[in-house]
């Protein structure tokens, strides 16, 4: 059933998701220090292309904190404002409620990513 979830998804929504993590990353690449910021973004546009199936688990320190203080001011909150929306949107049909979890899920991790792992 994941497979089937995943192949959905990534037709009606996912691949608009990965895009986006994808911009966020090739900007963040644009300097040296920004080079671990923007490949965490392309881990992450992995995971936004076929989450079901796949659990994020937060954590980290003093470092992934300040890092996501950088990151909700610069890159994470239309990245969060844009996964909420098409969750809201999802939701609105029965059939679009798992969906729309799943972009939940994605708008909670873009607010705060480093520190995160995903199993």
């Amino acid at each position: 059933m994941g497979c089937l979830g995943n192949l959905l998804w990534f037709i009606f929504g996912g691949a608009i998701s990965a895009l986006s993590w994808c911009v966020a990353g090739c900007l963040w690449c644009i300097t040296v220090v920004g080079i671990p910021i923007g490949m965490q973004c392309f881990k992450f546009a992995s995971l936004s292309c076929f989450p079901f199936g796949k659990e994020v688990r937060y954590g980290g320190g003093a470092v992934s904190l300040l890092v996501n203080i950088i990151w909700l001011i610069v890159s994470g909150l239309p990245l969060a404002i844009e996964h909420a929306v098409m969750g809201v949107i999802l939701c609105v049909t029965v059939i679009g409620i798992p969906f729309g979890l799943q972009q939940f899920k994605l708008a909670k991790l873009a607010l705060m990513p480093f520190g995160a792992e995903i199993y």
